[in-house]
This record gives structure tokens, C-alpha cells and sequence, in this order.
């Protein structure tokens, strides 16, 4: 795929909000609301690295997936009463876990990932960083590691010290949504068509259950027929891996062109019909939908696509952030801290 620099791209104008770019990254003398990229600098110097590295290990050695495992924490955890670790939480007396919500339960997974990196930050840095900042810095790094765009990750959040079930049932976007009712839940968080489709691309690597998009294959819309939008012969592939009535548990990449590589394919998949996820390809497959143009742009330029999905990364990491005395700084990210001893400001 070629790569075409520049913030106009097929009629799609692209505002990066006085972001600074360079190099497909983010200058870091860049600050977006009241979070900024060296909130840690003086308490937490090597912050990144202890997260790049831990990261990183786990990618090569052990879980290709977690790069968008990770990822996606980050977007289910910021959906959820903003940025603010409330997704971590595990069931307790006074806890209803965000954990387990139709669309974390079974599929949300890299916590024992974040705890670890929890671990070796307390040791270099205690009672300093939130796990919300953690979340937000591991999405951040999975991208780049998988060859994506690196930017300064903006942080200073600090983490909630409740959990809302209720709206991680129906707020979290859906694989078999139409664009309008993605939209519907992108749009309270001030996030537009160009976001939704920026923040899909995050499927460009990573897995999916067969659940999650087998009725595609043999009883779309509970029409008894096959998904018209689907390639054919992509859908006879995916047929072999998810026979009817198969284990809905089985997995399959997300996109198939590159599946651990994060670059614009993606796009140019749903073009070729070969969208996974019903709500990837209805963004493409959908007449008359304002999101077919962005697919098109970011499919023609991968610096298009990798250009927006940092900006919108940093609007999705600025949703209703808690900051100064406000939650508090989670010893344990599983659980609030009992005794107060860690809810101090910083």
C-alpha cells in the first residue's frame, strides 16, 4: 500500500487540533485538556520503558494477540464513565465488575498483563502512577510495537474507585451494529465518523470468536441466508473454521492480509468485502453512509489512517479523565484501595 503524507486525502480533511506530528508522532511538548505527555517525568522517569518492555516480551515471546487485546481494554475501559480504570475492578462487596458485561465477559483479556506491569512500576515508582495512565500507555506502545504510528501518550489520570455494569452493557459498541447505532454511541463522547472509523482500524490485528460474526454465514438476519456484503469465497473460508452449530469460543484473524501487523489493510479489505465483523463491513457496505469515504482515504493512504487514529486515540484517552484529588492512585489495579492510604493528590 502506498503512503501519501499530508491532511487532505480524497476530499477528507483531517484536523489533528493543533497536535503536533512528526514522524507519525506526536511532539511531546504537546498538552490535550488537562492530561500531558511528561506528567511522570520527575516521578516516574522510565514510565514508557517499563511498559515498552513488558509489552514488547509478552508480543514476541508468549501472546501475539495481546497488542490488540491491550487496545481494546483502553476503548472498552474509556466507553465506561470515561478513562478511568474502572474497567480492572473485579467483583467485590461494593463492585459490580465491568467484567462482566455481554462485552467483556470471555473476551476481555490482558489483565494479568496489566497487573504485571503494575507490578514492576511500584517497584521502580510506588503509589505514583494510575492503572488508568498504565491501560492508556500499554495501548499506546502495542501500536507502535506492532508497527503502527508512535506518539506521546498524554496521562495524569487517576483511577475511579467504582465500577458501572449497568453501562458497560449497552454503551460498549457491538459487532453486529449498523453505522447509525455506532454512531449513537460515539457521538455523546464527542467522537465523529472520522474517529469510528479511525478506531475500527484498531481490527487491522488481533482476533475474534466465531460468535461474534458466524450468523454472517449461515443465517444473516435470521433470513436463513448467507450475508450478502460477505466475499464469497472469504465466506467458504470462513465456514471451514466455524462450521454451523461449531464451537462459537474457536478463533479467527481479524483481518487477514496482516493479521499481528498494524497498518491500513484493513481498509482495503473492506473494500475486497472481506470485513470480519458485521459492523467493520457495514461501514463500507452501508449506501449512502458518510464513513464509505473515510474507509476510502484511509485505504488509499496509510499515513492518512495512522495520522487520524492518533488523534483519535488522544480524544477517546480525554474522555472524562479524573485528574487532581478526584479517585484515587490503585496500589492493586484489581481492586480500590481500602484504607484511602493511596488517594492523596500527587
Amino acid at each position: 500500500m502506498g503512503s501519501q503524507s499530508g491532511s487532505r486525502v480524497t476530499g477528507v480533511v483531517f484536523m489533528l487540533c493543533g497536535l503536533v506530528l512528526l514522524g507519525g508522532g506526536i511532539s511531546s511538548s504537546v498538552a490535550y485538556g488537562q492530561l500531558n505527555p511528561t506528567f511522570y517525568d520527575e516521578t516516574c522517569p522510565n514510565l514508557t520503558s517499563i511498559v515498552r518492555e513488558i509489552v514488547g516480551q509478552v508480543l514476541n515471546n508468549t501472546d501475539p494477540r495481546i497488542g490488540a487485546s491491550l487496545i481494546r481494554l483502553h476503548f472498552h475501559d474509556c466507553f465506561i464513565n470515561g478513562c478511568d480504570g474502572s474497567l480492572l475492578l473485579d467483583n467485590s462487596p461494593d463492585i459490580q465488575s465491568e467484567k462482566e458485561a455481554v462485552a467483556n465477559n470471555n473476551s476481555a483479556r490482558g489483565f494479568d498483563v496489566v497487573d504485571d506491569i503494575k507490578t514492576a512500576v511500584e517497584n521502580a515508582c510506588p503509589a505514583t502512577v494510575s492503572c488508568a495512565d498504565i491501560v492508556t500507555i500499554a495501548a499506546t506502545e502495542s501500536v507502535t510495537l506492532s508497527g503502527g504510528p508512535t506518539w506521546s501518550a498524554l496521562l495524569g489520570r487517576r483511577d475511579s474507585r467504582t465500577a458501572n455494569l449497568s453501562a458497560a452493557n449497552v454503551s460498549i459498541p457491538g459487532p453486529f451494529e449498523t453505522p447509525d447505532q455506532l454512531k449513537a454511541k460515539f457521538t455523546p463522547l464527542g467522537l465523529n465518523s472520522t474517529d469510528l472509523v479511525s478506531l475500527s482500524g484498531a481490527h487491522t490485528f488481533g482476533r475474534a470468536q466465531c460468535r461474534t460474526f458466524s450468523q454472517r454465514l449461515f443465517d444473516f438476519n435470521q433470513t436463513g441466508a448467507l450475508d450478502p456484503t460477505l466475499d464469497t469465497t472469504y465466506l467458504e473460508q470462513l465456514r471451514q473454521i466455524c462450521p454451523q452449530n461449531g464451537n462459537g469460543s474457536v478463533l479467527t484473524n481479524l483481518e487477514p492480509t496482516t493479521p499481528d501487523g498494524f497498518d491500513n489493510n484493513y481498509f482495503s479489505n473492506l473494500q475486497d468485502l472481506k470485513g470480519l465483523l458485521q459492523s467493520d463491513q457495514e461501514l463500507f457496505s452501508t449506501p449512502e453512509a458518510d464513513t464509505i469515504e473515510i474507509v476510502n482515504a484511509f485505504s488509499a493512504s496509510q499515513q492518512a489512517f495512522f495520522d487520524s487514529f492518533v488523534e483519535s486515540m488522544i480524544k477517546m484517552g480525554n474522555i472524562s479523565p479524573l485528574i487532581g484529588t478526584l479517585g484515587e492512585i490503585r496500589l492493586n489495579c484489581s481492586r480500590v484501595s481500602r484504607t484511602g492510604a493511596y488517594v492523596a493528590a500527587m
